[in-house]
């Protein structure tokens, strides 16, 4: 069992990313955007809730986002693994996610931070919200405040997994086959 967190600032290539380590370790892509969007698609209450968070460009609270989670890990029993994508995004995240697991005997193997400069991942959003539909991806007041977010309640996520000497930082910005490789060689490693 293997158990990543891909970690990094919207825009940073985490779904990008995901897609490939998903097909090449076999693993189940847990991303938190794409299951509010399932929620808020099916109009869940869970989704009506996140809804009108995201639409404010702020970070949905931990007890919605770890109840969406939860759920879609126990629908994945018999995975070899998971990549969870956009979670845990704060402290309080992270001791859910290490207590929920805990209840499975599994736990998070590593942690993989993509490093970009903020101006680069602020038109890569505003890129791919022309096509992508997303509100929040087409709007950069919206956008650099998802980083002010990030920069204040995620950041801090760091320490947390390099006190547990499970994180590893890989530089985001280049070709997506060259970002694949950096990302495999820290997992074939683990």
């Amino acid at each position: 069992m293997i158990n990543i967190v891909l970690f990094g600032k919207p825009g940073a290539g985490k779904g990008t990313q995901a897609e490939f380590l998903k097909e090449k370790y076999n693993l189940t892509h847990l991303s938190t955007g794409d299951i509010f969007r399932y929620n808020m698609k099916n109009d869940t209450a869970l989704g009506r809730e996140a809804k009108g968070y995201i639409d404010n460009g702020d970070l949905v609270p931990d007890s919605v986002t770890i109840k969406m989670l939860q759920d879609e890990v126990d629908k994945n029993l018999d995975s070899k693994g998971f990549l969870f994508d956009g979670f845990p995004r704060t402290l309080a995240q992270a001791d859910a996610l290490d207590a929920f697991l805990k209840t499975k005997n599994w736990e998070v193997t590593a942690t993989i931070a993509l490093e970009a400069d903020d101006n680069i991942l602020v038109q890569r959003i505003l890129e791919r919200g022309k096509t992508s539909g997303r509100i929040d991806d087409q709007d950069e007041e919206k956008i650099r405040n998802r980083y002010e977010e990030y920069n204040e309640k995620t950041a801090p996520l760091m320490n947390y997994y390099k006190e547990q000497n499970k994180f590893h930082a890989v530089n985001g910005i280049g070709s997506i086959a060259e970002i694949t490789e950096r990302l495999s060689a820290v997992i074939d490693k683990l």
